[in-house]
């Protein structure tokens, strides 16, 4: 039995002590997070780093037993004699030492797996309107009438325009020849807005603008929504050229769903600079490009659904135009069931701390070895 004892003792100290580490944990959730530490409201980020759990036991072993084997030792002749004196408080706290190690690695495998609160989201609480952005990628997005860009420029003034309705729901569509969804209707913002500053020129096929099939794929991401306002944003700058749904039929169908298209042509004529590349300083070289505009095709589409329709020649126009957007735009409600997480590692990561600086002081103070 003895020979169990220097890692018996540790074992036995390690339970108690995350006892009673747990129930601080558990106390200080409950009371300074306001969460209920059950298996309902609790759940890990990262669980595969519960692997590092398993550090705990190796300190078990390598503190609790194979150190104690190593320890440097005194032979003496009455070595029994000794073994029968009563043992001091330092014999005792050596455990305890031990299990405050143990403890404290646990505590900091669980703050690493990524304890988080749950909380359940109330339903029909948030105040806001479904909204599709529609955005032409077509190659002549690339004209640098509306600096640096008209495509950079649309990127920089919609990443503003969405921050700045945090309370609804908005998707993406984006057309060329051809029409699809970047993102359905969502609430997570910041997954919108990094897929929209990620995108670029040519991902689609941009020989042409399919205006019908753009707004025809954004009516049916609409098509299903339950919230009384619902708007379609339609940035484009040219004519409708290309799809098999013109304008006018497709503002027809937004018409008969209750949806307000507001459309933004980008350019005021049909001749504007494009980029051709490098003088020997680094700047950059223009040449003239032919980019057919429509501007009255889009004021139909406007008038026809309700909304309004702008032409801008610069940035500050762009910008402007989404300013009148927003002060257009009426709040109603909408459901937003869903779930909302709490970051709970300083609960762990803070007795663990404080475990090993105990430790550490207790170790080099009222432990100390000699030889």
């Amino acid at each position: 039995m003895s020979r169990w004892l220097p890692i018996l003792r540790p074992a036995l100290l390690s339970l108690a002590l995350a006892a009673l580490t747990g129930m601080l944990v558990a106390w200080t959730v409950e009371s300074y997070y306001e969460v209920p530490l059950t298996t309902h409201n609790l759940r890990f980020e990262r669980p595969l780093a519960g692997c590092l759990l398993s550090a705990a036991l190796l300190v078990l072993v390598v503190r609790g037993h194979l150190r104690r084997r190593r320890a440097p030792r005194l032979r003496m002749s009455r070595a029994r004699d000794l073994a029968a004196l009563p043992q001091g408080m330092r014999v005792w706290l050596e455990p305890a030492l031990v299990a405050a190690r143990v403890v404290a690695v646990l505590l900091m495998a669980l703050a690493l797996m990524g304890p988080q609160s749950i909380h359940a989201r109330d339903v029909t609480e948030v105040q806001g309107i479904d909204i599709v952005l529609t955005l032409d990628l077509s190659l002549s997005m690339q004209a640098a009438d509306i600096r640096p860009n008209r495509f950079n420029a649309t990127q920089a003034v919609v990443d503003d325009f969405i921050s700045k309705r945090p309370n609804d729901r908005i998707g993406a569509v984006i057309f060329g020849r051809d029409a699809h969804t970047l993102l359905p209707l969502t609430t997570d913002h910041e997954a919108l807005r990094g897929m929209i500053n990620e995108l670029q020129l040519g991902v689609i096929e941009g020989r042409g603008t399919a205006i019908g099939n753009g707004i025809g794929v954004a009516l049916n991401r609409l098509r299903h929504s339950d919230a009384k306002s619902k708007v379609v944003i339609l940035l484009t700058d040219g004519d409708s050229n290309s799809g098999n749904v013109s304008p006018l039929q497709a503002a027809d169908f937004a018409k008969t769903l209750g949806v307000k298209v507001y459309t933004i042509l980008m350019g005021r004529t049909d001749d504007a600079p494009v980029q051709s590349g490098l003088d020997l300083f680094g700047r950059p070289l223009f040449d003239k490009g032919n980019f057919p505009v429509n501007p009255e095709l889009l004021k139909k589409v406007a008038a026809l659904t309700g909304g309004e329709a702008f032409q801008v020649a610069n940035r500050e126009a762009l910008e402007r135009s989404f300013h009148v957007i927003l002060d257009r735009l009426q709040k109603s409600q909408i459901e937003d069931a869903g779930r909302v997480y709490g970051e709970l590692f300083p609960a762990f990561l803070a007795p663990a701390l404080l475990l090993l600086l105990l430790e550490i002081f207790a170790a080099n103070l009222l432990q100390r070895r000699w030889p």
